[in-house]
């Protein structure tokens, strides 16, 4: 069943509350100041249960001017309102900010109650009818229904109620993310039971015994009961008037402003990308800057708008722009707001989370400029696409994307595996369901290839770059996963060729000319005469002390290459003396069947130093094995 919260709205002393008692039996005034001074001060709540069986919470907001914020925090999370006019004085100040604070919140359905005609005759009754009719003209309640009534005589009850029956059920079902999210409105101490925290659900569904987080402040708590119009419930769920009991919290930790949510869904922030509807009523330009008030949920946070594009807003036009919160609080995309003016205080405008989580954005910005009107109405494909691109390389993870789109978690994964199959976004884990836009990951690759080149050009004598040395040099650090991914596609696109531990561009090979190849000559000429005793390459490269980096630039060409051979750490070969003793070797063992470190002395007149590497060097090659204390050829072993 659809759960529906009716809200009222008016002017001080137009008969909110004695209404609400009339049709409930509750006294939504409950504070003492409220009784003393007879008005209403705090939210105030009740359920009223039709003849059809459907109960419908009521929020009661004050309508005292010094009292608006309170009610913004109640009007939030309603989807009904009940603007409540008294017959005796008709349209008052209260009435219209209330009206405007409703617009601006997306309330899309209402009704209108005139109060007290127990107090007028009846044709200052149609008079007060014609003047409502004629303020309500362009709003969202142009054609709601009008219901005369009497709290005192109870004249129209019968109607009032029919109507709002008849409303109620053509209510929608709210918009669900499925990420439980519940502001608070109110927190007190229950004798035996503890804190208790009370709120529309405005999103997903909680039950008793889960763990929940209390944001900003990420403080974690339990739910120990719940409550649904003074009905112990195991679990409450989006659109509900909900009580939690919190079990390990004292309240003193918990505030109105705050939000109960499942630990790690939710994320605070402290700027938001918005748009913004300056008030026609207003009565001066609003510039770059100003310090406004800031109501979300039920927050009221000190604040500063920053224009998009222009330096000053007219009454009655919109803007994109950014808001900067002095405290950080928890919304998502779709969430709608009201700002008042800092001081004197009154309701200036409002509008809609575009961007929950945004960066400082350039206020000059054609591109910046074009990702606020695809976020504000372009497809969820386009939109998930800007948020991608704004994650740039860190990534997102999924439940992220859901708080920046708006976008139900069904409806995501669907739209996102069909991104990942058309190669418009990349998964980086599956696991952790981290998701990469493809125009970042594209902008990697070919920085990646720049790379490569800039290295080759600056190395030109290196066979290629070192992955990790390539991955350290990019301009921020690129998580392992993200940048293996990147160079394995790159390699199985034929881009880069992939050599264990380095990279180089297809196509890049080592060219020694001029003063280089004569220096491999000089260098080859070297380790040709020396033949079995060749110099190490400390000793080799004394030989070179004007061209030390270029010489051992040209050892590892030479290396690369094959024409030298390494036998040990600092022992290199020229590749021809190497396979000429290699087949003296064999024909030694073929002859005498097997060799020892005697032998192969004997065999080619070398020291120890030399002897010991290059016997383990051609057991290495597969020449020889080893059998106890001597070698024999491989081949006639296998046999």
């Amino acid at each position: 069943m659809k759960h529906v919260i009716l809200g009222t709205a008016g002017h001080i002393d137009h008969g909110k509350t004695a209404l609400i008692k009339v049709l409930t039996g509750v006294d939504t005034d409950r504070l003492k100041e409220e009784k003393e001074r007879g008005i209403t001060i705090e939210l105030g709540f009740a359920a009223l249960t039709l003849e059809n069986g459907r109960t419908i919470g009521i929020v009661d907001v004050p309508g005292h001017e010094k009292f608006i914020k309170n009610m913004v925090a109640g009007a939030g999370g309603i989807d009904l309102v009940a603007l409540v006019i008294a017959a005796d004085e008709g349209v008052m100040p209260q009435t219209k900010e209330h009206l405007d604070i409703c617009a601006l919140l997306d309330i899309k359905k209402g009704l209108v109650i005139l109060t007290k005609i127990d107090l007028v005759d009846n044709d200052w009754l149609d008079l007060v009818r014609d003047d409502v009719r004629e303020f309500l003209s362009g709003t969202f309640m142009e054609t709601s229904p009008i219901v005369p009534l009497s709290a005192v005589t109870g004249e129209g009850l019968p109607e009032f109620l029919s109507t709002l029956g008849k409303m109620a059920s053509g209510i929608p079902a709210r918009p669900d993310t499925g990420l439980f999210r519940l502001p608070v409105d109110r927190v007190f101490t229950m004798k035996g039971f503890g804190t208790v925290v009370t709120g529309t659900l405005i999103s997903g569904k909680v039950n008793v015994g889960e763990a929940v987080e209390i944001l900003p402040g990420r403080v974690t708590a339990k739910v120990r009961g719940i409550q649904i119009h003074n009905e112990s419930e195991d679990a409450a769920e989006a659109g509900q008037r909900t009580a939690i009991n919190l079990q390990g919290i004292e309240k003193k930790q918990i505030h109105r402003g705050d939000v109960l949510a499942h630990s790690g869904t939710y994320v605070p922030s402290n700027r938001f990308d918005i748009l913004f509807r300056y008030l026609s009523s207003a009565d001066k330009k609003l510039k770059n800057r100003t310090l406004v008030r800031f109501h979300s949920g039920t927050s009221e946070i000190i604040s500063r708008i920053v224009l998009i594009g222009r330096d000053e807003m007219e009454p009655g036009e919109e803007s994109y722009a950014q808001v900067i919160l002095a405290a950080p609080t928890v919304t998502m995309t779709g969430d709608r707001f009201v700002i008042r003016s800092y001081s004197p205080v009154r309701t200036i405008g409002g509008g809609e989370i575009l961007d929950p989580l945004p960066v400082k954005h350039k206020r000059y910005s054609d591109i910046i400029l074009n990702d606020f009107n695809i976020l504000r109405g372009g497809t969820d494909l386009e939109r998930i696409t800007v948020i991608l691109d704004r994650a740039g390389l860190a990534g997102i993870l999924s439940p992220e994307l859901v708080l920046r789109t708006g976008i139900n978690p069904n409806n995501l994964d669907e739209i996102l595996e069909e991104m990942f199959s058309r190669r418009e976004a990349i998964l980086l884990d599956r696991d952790e369901l981290r998701i990469i836009s493809f125009h970042a990951y594209k902008t990697l690759q070919e920085k990646v290839f720049s790379e490569i080149e800039k290295y080759h050009k600056e190395f030109p004598l290196k066979e290629g770059f070192l992955k990790e040395e390539l991955r350290t040099t990019l301009e921020r650090f690129i998580d392992p996963r993200l940048f293996n991914m990147v160079i394995k596609d790159m390699g199985k696109a034929g881009k880069i060729i992939i050599d264990k531990e380095n990279v180089r561009v297809a196509g890049h090979t080592v060219n020694l000319e001029g003063e280089l190849e004569k220096l491999r000559e000089e260098i080859e000429k070297i380790y040709l005469e020396s033949r079995l005793t060749p110099p190490s390459t400390k000793v080799l490269l004394e030989n070179f002390a004007d061209r030390k980096v270029q010489a051992e630039s040209v050892l590892n060409v030479m290396l690369n290459e094959k024409m030298l051979i390494k036998v040990s750490e600092d022992m290199y070969f020229h590749k021809d003396i190497l396979n000429n003793l290699g087949d003296d070797y064999k024909k030694f063992l073929l002859k005498e069947g097997k060799s020892t470190p005697a032998s192969f002395r004997d065999m080619t007149g070398l020291s120890r130093k030399f002897i010991i590497p290059l016997m383990e060097y051609f057991d290495i090659t597969k020449l020889t094995i080893r059998v106890g204390d001597h070698r024999v050829l491989r081949e006639r072993k296998e046999k």
